[in-house]
């Protein structure tokens, strides 16, 4: 499933072709959104922002289409006088004067006032999200105090995206993995430095694989890995998908575990329980 930084791009892509546009056309895939069309086709789109896993598309009437890939939903934007074919169901197509973009294979999908967005099931639920620029070493640093959250692991906890939003698998090993901390540890058991180490790594590492399209080290370990295999699955991560391959730092094979069904990896060494 993609993780904060991959929906981000996705709206930026999205936002090149509807954003400052007007709507000419929009199509729905699901009879029971029928009815919104007039309060979207004819208006300006104001926005296309992403929150967590979700994406809105704002309109000048005031009115918000909400969609949440879940894992099979995808984005594909067609420029004018382009041509996509696709098997998958569509389920969200909208057209300006600058292409279409079109939402397949979703089923999570809703149309809004901009006035119910802070009652929206999932959204009303999200933390801080990682990728606003309003958040801040100092908005994460509260939520890793709160006692709440003291007592949970922290392989489960960077997953909930009612923690911190734009958190995701790969994001976890290589957020822990940085900073030192074995994942079974829990919230309460960190010290003050930890914390605030954890908290500069969630922020650095997510904006960096958002600006660098994936890249979660640093350029130095970047080129130091790239060196030996030029592969970018090979070269963009520190320990994630990497069984087996020796530890950046201590050189100690890197192990794979499981948690909750999802793939999770460490280094025994830099991260001992």
């Amino acid at each position: 499933m993609p993780e904060g930084p991959e929906i981000k791009h996705a709206a930026d892509e999205i936002a090149r072709v509807l954003v400052g546009q007007g709507c000419n056309n929009i199509a729905f895939g699901l009879a029971r959104l029928n009815t919104h069309i007039k309060h979207l086709k004819g208006y300006n789109i104001d926005y296309v922002k992403p929150k967590a896993k979700a994406l809105l598309i704002g309109f000048s009437s005031g009115y918000v289409i909400y969609s949440h890939n879940q894992l099979y939903g995808k984005w594909v934007c067609v420029e004018r006088g382009q041509t996509f074919e696709s098997n998958r169901q569509l389920r969200i197509k909208i057209e300006t004067d600058k292409g279409e973009a079109r939402l397949y294979s979703a089923s999570d999908i809703d149309v809004l006032h901009s006035s119910e967005l802070g009652s929206h099931s999932f959204l009303a639920k999200l933390g801080p999200d990682l990728l606003d620029d309003d958040t801040t070493i100092e908005t994460v640093l509260t939520r890793l105090k709160e006692s709440r959250f003291s007592k949970r692991r922290l392989a489960n906890l960077l997953l909930d995206q009612s923690f911190l939003a734009g958190t995701g698998n790969y994001l976890r090993s290589e957020v822990l993995f940085s900073v030192g901390i074995h994942p079974f540890k829990k919230l309460g058991e960190l010290s003050d430095d930890k914390r605030h180490a954890l908290a500069n790594a969630l922020l650095s590492i997510t904006r960096r694989s958002y600006e660098t399209n994936g890249i979660c080290v640093s350029e130095d370990i970047k080129r130091s890995l790239q060196a030996s295999r030029d592969e970018f699955e090979y070269y963009r991560f520190a320990v994630f998908g990497q069984a087996q391959r020796p530890c950046i730092n201590c050189k100690t094979p890197v192990e794979k575990t499981d948690m909750a069904g999802r793939r999770l990896y460490l280094c025994p060494t830099c991260q001992h329980a």
